[in-house]
C-alpha cells in the first residue's frame, strides 16, 4: 500500500513483503531504482527538489528510519515496520544466493571494499559475484564504472554512497547500468566491514539508533541529528496543522451543505 507522507511517497510494507517485491522486479529485469527516508532524507527532500523528484519517482520506497514510523502514527498512517537499509541489503543478499542472481558492490573506500569481498566470498563460497569497485572517483568515470557494471550482467546493484549522491548517480545512470535492481545502502560496508559498529539490538527497538551514531561521532552527526531531527518535528506540526485545517474545511463545508 502506497501513501504520501511528509511530501514523499511511501510504500507501507514490512521486510518480507518488500523483498517479495524486489524479487518481482529482479525477475522483470526492467532497470529500477529503490530508496528510502527518513528524517534526513525527508529534510534533504524539502530543500531539494531534485532529490524529491528521484525518491518520489521510485516504484519502491521503504520507510528507513523509527522517525517515520513515529511520524506515520502522528499523521494517521499504517507503517508496519522500519525496513533498514543493512537488514534489507543482507536479507537480499541472502536470496541472491539462494536463487543465483549477481551482485553488485559498489563505494567505500578500497580498504572497506576489499573487506566486503573477502567476508562475503566467505560467507556465500558458491555464489556469482558481478563485481566489488570503491567510491572513489572523479564524476567524468561514471560512465565508463556504469559501462563496467552494466557488461557484469549484475542483477543487483548496491551502492554504499550517501545521500543525496547515490540518489542521484543511480537516478542518471539507472539505464546506463541496465542493473534490475539498484539499491543504496549508505554505510553499510563500513559496518559490515568492521569500520563502524551498529547499535545494540535494545536500542534499534527503541528507536535509538540514530543515538548510537551520534555518540560515536558527534562532532560530524551533530547537525544531523538534533538540529535535524528539530526540523523533522517541524515538519511533522506543519503536516498536522494542515491536516486539521483541511479537516475543518471538510467538515464546515459538510454542515454548510444540510443546512
Amino acid at each position: 500500500m502506497r501513501t504520501q507522507l511528509l511530501g514523499s511517497n511511501l510504500d507501507c510494507l514490512t521486510l518480507s513483503e518488500t523483498l517479495k517485491v524486489i524479487e518481482g522486479i529482479i525477475k522483470k529485469g526492467i532497470p529500477t531504482q529503490h530508496v528510502v527516508i527518513n528524517a534526513n532524507k525527508i529534510n534533504l527532500m524539502h530543500e531539494d527538489a531534485k532529490l524529491r523528484d528521484i525518491v518520489n519517482a521510485s516504484p519502491l520506497i521503504n520507510a528507513d528510519g523509527s522517525s517515520i514510523v513515529l511520524a506515520g502514527k502522528v499523521l494517521g498512517h499504517d507503517i508496519p515496520e522500519r525496513v533498514t537499509g543493512i537488514d534489507l541489503f543482507e536479507k537480499l543478499l541472502e536470496i541472491c544466493n539462494d536463487k543465483g542472481y549477481r551482485p553488485y558492490f559498489l563505494g567505500a573506500t578500497q580498504e572497506v571494499i576489499e573487506k566486503i569481498e573477502s567476508h562475503y566470498k566467505q560467507k556465500y563460497p558458491n555464489m556469482s559475484f558481478a563485481g566489488f569497485r570503491n567510491g572513489y572517483f572523479q564524476a567524468e568515470e561514471s560512465a565508463d564504472i556504469a559501462d563496467t557494471i552494466r557488461e557484469s550482467k549484475a542483477d543487483v546493484l548496491f551502492l554504499a554512497f550517501s545521500s543525496p549522491q547515490k540518489e542521484y548517480w543511480a537516478s542518471e545512470h539507472l539505464e546506463r547500468l541496465d542493473v534490475p535492481f539498484v539499491m543504496g545502502v549508505g554505510g553499510s560496508f563500513d559496518v559490515i566491514a568492521g569500520k563502524t559498529t551498529r547499535a545494540p539490538g535494545w536500542m534499534q527497538k527503541a528507536g535509538l539508533e540514530w543515538f548510537y551514531r551520534f555518540i560515536q561521532e558527534p562532532r560530524r552527526m551533530f547537525r544531523r541529528y538534533f538540529i535535524g531531527n528539530l526540523r523533522f518535528l517541524n515538519h511533522i506540526k506543519n503536516e498536522k496543522i494542515k491536516s486539521w485545517k483541511a479537516a475543518r474545511y471538510h467538515e464546515r463545508r459538510s454542515n454548510e451543505r444540510n443546512y
